[in-house]
């Protein structure tokens, strides 16, 4: 595929993701719970891997791409377009559910919380600094080795988009409470750019917590799993 046909498979996807995941959580939230957002967005991500993944990969976040470069999956040149791709699509993303939101009389989008990352008193549970920090390492580290193994050449064909899918679930499920889940920086510039005040003051964390996770992961895979000459 040309540079410009994944740059627009990586927006459209991101989008769709931001729009599927953040959109639930906050039109529907406190209908579906906790557990209905984690289903949300592993049922998106799943959605989007048959659907676009032969185009671009379906990276759908900046962490996954750097990681996946770091592990020798995808070229420099790609790196960063993609993550362009993926930051504008989950602010268009976030635009549309501001959109359908502020629809509802009484909205507001401050005190909503727009399903964005936070720690301290934004945290859905109270989880300070450091446990949103080490969270979002392991678990975006966990998320990427997933990728990372599951669409290598050498693991069975066919089941990439269902193990990405409930490994994103699964993370979650786990992490909701905590940070209301990144793992993703893409979708966490996304929902902070509309909050503004606390959610950018404390969005360096949702943007380094998960590249660092994602770095490591690629660096690890390519250890335990070099591609053979």
């Amino acid at each position: 595929m040309k540079t410009g046909q994944k740059f627009t498979a990586e927006l459209i996807g991101t989008f769709l993701l931001v729009l599927g995941g953040c959109g639930t959580a906050v039109l529907a939230g406190s209908v579906v719970s906790w557990l209905g957002v984690s289903l949300a967005f592993g049922l998106t991500i799943v959605a989007i891997a048959y659907g676009l993944g032969h185009v671009s990969g379906a990276h759908l976040n900046p962490a996954v791409s750097i990681g996946l470069w770091l592990a020798k999956r995808m070229p420099s040149k790609d790196l960063l377009p993609y993550i362009c791709a993926q930051i504008v699509g989950a602010i268009l993303g976030a635009g549309v559910i501001y959109l359908i939101a502020t629809g509802l009389d009484g909205f507001n989008v401050k005190e909503s919380g727009f399903a964005a990352n936070g720690y301290g008193e934004h945290s859905p549970a109270g989880y300070g600094l450091t446990a949103a920090i080490v969270s979002e390492v392991v678990l975006t580290f966990i998320f990427v080795l997933v990728i990372i193994g599951s669409t290598d050449s050498r693991a069975p064909k066919g089941f990439a988009g269902l193990a990405i899918g409930l490994t994103l679930t699964l993370i979650h499920l786990i992490s909701i409470p905590v940070t209301n889940t990144s793992v993703n920086p893409a979708r966490s510039i996304s929902q902070a750019v509309f909050v503004g005040d606390w959610a950018l003051a404390q969005l360096p964390v949702f943007i380094l917590a998960p590249v660092a996770g994602a770095a490591l992961a690629g660096l690890v895979y390519s250890f335990i799993a070099p591609e053979k000459k």
